[in-house]
């Protein structure tokens, strides 16, 4: 059965109505090499013309990645922490850049992968920290500008613009993916409402739309229920009221490391 997508298309025809415009960006996590499922993710950049920004884990990306990635523009690389190892102790939630190992250690690891991205994408590269399972200690947060980051991206709205001096912070909002319940598209008409009602939140003034709203996929694990949901979601929010937001190009001088 297909869903019911009147809600968000109820909210869409209201913010056109009051002539408000949803800034909208796409993060797609946990590339590092061209597969069928990238090529799948591009072609669906592509029809639905919104660009998709590719966090890339540096210590694993390849060659192919960074030769599909120049050659489609739609495909914007930046950073997701180092090799997406998880070093929380048992029974906590997974992390990599969490408070359970020095923040030198933290800090060596995020100068490493911008390196490495670099030398895969140069220009190319969107100089964005996405820390694997969206989670970081915020005692790393004020030295990522000094490496060379401009921007955090995690999940759910942000608490304010900056979560460090220097350093933005554009989350993530909705993800259709059912991570604890088979791994399959979550209940379709739940994220229809979820995102109808983020959307009215920011319409009344509730919640804050100078934040990108911010979709969040994992190609490598869909199954064709989640191509074909955000397939249908992203074709009718890009007929929507909306205006692509991409990261900026702008690069900060990384420094050297501090003695630890």
């Amino acid at each position: 059965m297909k869903p019911d997508w009147t809600p968000l298309d109820t909210e869409l025809a209201r913010w056109a109505d009051a002539g408000l415009t949803l800034p909208l960006w796409w993060r797609d996590d946990d590339a590092v090499a061209h597969t069928s499922a990238l090529d799948q993710l591009t072609a669906l950049s592509d029809v639905c013309n919104i660009p998709v920004h590719l966090a890339v884990i540096p210590a694993l990306a390849d060659a192919t990645l960074a030769a599909h990635v120049s050659a489609n523009p739609q495909l914007i690389p930046i950073g997701h922490g180092w090799t997406h190892q998880n070093h929380a102790p048992a029974g906590q939630k997974k992390a990599e850049f969490g408070a359970h190992r020095p923040l030198g250690e933290l800090q060596k690891e995020a100068r490493r992968g911008l390196a490495r991205l670099t030398e895969l994408f140069g220009d190319n590269l969107r100089r964005v920290f996405v820390p694997p399972w969206n989670r970081v200690t915020p005692e790393l947060l004020p030295v990522l500008p000094a490496l060379g980051y401009t921007t955090l991206s995690t999940f759910t709205p942000r608490a304010a613009p900056l979560a460090a001096p220097g350093l933005a912070q554009i989350n993530c909002h909705l993800d259709p993916i059912a991570w604890h319940a088979g791994r399959s598209l979550a209940d379709p008409e739940g994220l229809i409402q979820q995102i109808a009602g983020q959307l009215a939140d920011r319409r009344a003034g509730r919640a804050d739309n100078a934040e990108p709203y911010g979709i969040l996929t994992h190609h490598l694990v869909h199954d064709a229920a989640i191509w074909d949901f955000t397939h249908a979601l992203l074709d009718r929010l890009a007929a929507g009221p909306v205006r692509c937001w991409t990261a900026t190009t702008r690069q900060s001088a990384p420094q050297k490391d501090t003695p630890t």
